[in-house]
């Protein structure tokens, strides 16, 4: 049964990644990966809103397994961070490859941070 919760989670979550990634970077001329950075943040805030409602509402493992393990496992992208960012440092744009890292892990973290903040407002 968890297994096809994730898969189900994971068929909204990748398309999502995937549309929003070149709606994002088609707006931008930058070398910086904006869309990626997008779905990263978004998907930590969308697990930090998870986490805390789980400890504070009691959310089942199942929605947690649906939507915290299927869709934004599928909706954020470490490899990919991890691909633009030696892809930055490849094509020598070093200032973008450091920001890229640098702002994805304090922007995610913030995210999840805000996210679990949201929850505790709602749920407390």
């Amino acid at each position: 049964m968890s297994a096809l919760l994730v898969v189900i989670g994971a068929m909204v979550g990748a398309p999502l990644r995937y549309l929003t990634d070149r709606t994002v970077q088609a707006r931008h001329d930058s070398a910086f990966p904006w869309g990626t950075f997008a779905v990263n943040v978004a998907g930590s805030f969308v697990l930090g809103l998870l986490f805390a409602a789980a400890q504070a509402h009691g959310i089942s493992p199942r929605v947690m397994t649906l939507a915290g393990t299927g869709f934004c496992g599928a909706l954020t992208t470490y490899s990919t961070f991890g691909y633009e960012t030696v892809r930055l440092l490849e094509q020598r744009s070093r200032f973008y490859a450091a920001a890229n890292a640098v702002a994805s892990i304090v922007a995610g973290l913030g995210a999840a941070f805000c996210g679990a903040t949201v929850a505790h407002a709602i749920w407390h």
